[in-house]
């Protein structure tokens, strides 16, 4: 029997093989075995992220317990504003990918430089001790300078009124366009109204437009690209292409 030289190159190349197809084998081994809880932590960071901007976040709060006993998910039909049923683990992201769950925009659509809108979103109901709708948390997102900015907004039931905003996913630069995810920036949208009274989007961002105190927000010194990317996200997910069947449903319900 020939004797396996691990010298020469062809011993060289077999046993780099041998190694590459080992550490291949354990790397998606642990893909594999990890992906359980990596999809609970995704999970369970989407609901901190929900309660905080429903104000329901505190140092020591049971997340899972908290969100089970005072949220409840559905589904909205972006086009006509009406609830439906879904399954139970729809993604929206997945979604916005698949043709046949989703709306392609057009460029004059696509302010908010998305591409493609999934045809359905998930919306958060927030109860309060007696079991009753006190707020709506609405997801949203949109390109920024770099990045696709990713947050969620708090409305009251009128459907116009903002309770507060958060970002949770987003690549802008720190110090800069990355400042959206700073609270003293967030604390100017409580209060600020999305729509005006024909109910088209006003929320708006920019220089010194804190000036307008109904829908006004200060953008962010130095980052003209990012806040105009913020305020383009306001205009298309709370318009038509948006959440704007949605919005008037629940204000018609309101009055």
């Amino acid at each position: 029997m020939a004797k396996f030289n691990k010298d020469s190159v062809g011993g060289t190349l077999t046993v780099v093989v041998l190694l590459s197809l080992v550490c291949s084998l354990i790397v998606a081994g642990a893909a594999v075995l990890l992906k359980p809880t990596q999809e609970i932590q995704k999970q369970l960071d989407k609901q901190r992220n929900i309660l905080q901007v429903a104000g329901l976040l505190q140092e020591n709060t049971n997340v899972q317990a908290v969100y089970a006993q005072r949220i409840e998910a559905k589904l909205v039909d972006l086009d006509s504003g009406d609830y439906v049923d879904g399954p139970a683990d729809f993604d929206a992201a997945k979604a916005a990918k698949d043709p046949a769950q989703s709306t392609a925009l057009s460029p004059e659509e696509d302010i908010a430089g998305i591409r493609n809108r999934a045809n359905l979103a998930e919306v958060y109901l927030v109860k309060d001790e007696n079991d009753k709708v006190s707020q709506i948390v609405v997801p949203f997102y949109g390109r920024g300078l770099w990045s696709t900015m990713y947050g969620f907004m708090s409305i009251q039931p009128d459907g116009n009124t903002i309770n507060g905003i958060t970002y949770y996913d987003q690549g802008e630069t720190p110090g800069l366009g990355g400042e959206i995810e700073n609270p003293r920036w967030q604390a100017q949208f409580p209060g600020k109204k999305l729509l005006d009274e024909q109910g088209n989007p006003a929320l708006h961002v920019g220089k010194g437009a804190s000036a307008d105190k109904e829908h006004g927000i200060d953008a962010i010194s130095g980052s003209t690209l990012t806040s105009n990317g913020v305020d383009h996200s306001f205009k298309f997910w709370f318009g038509q292409k948006g959440f704007g069947p949605y919005l008037a449903k629940l204000k018609a319900e309101a009055n």
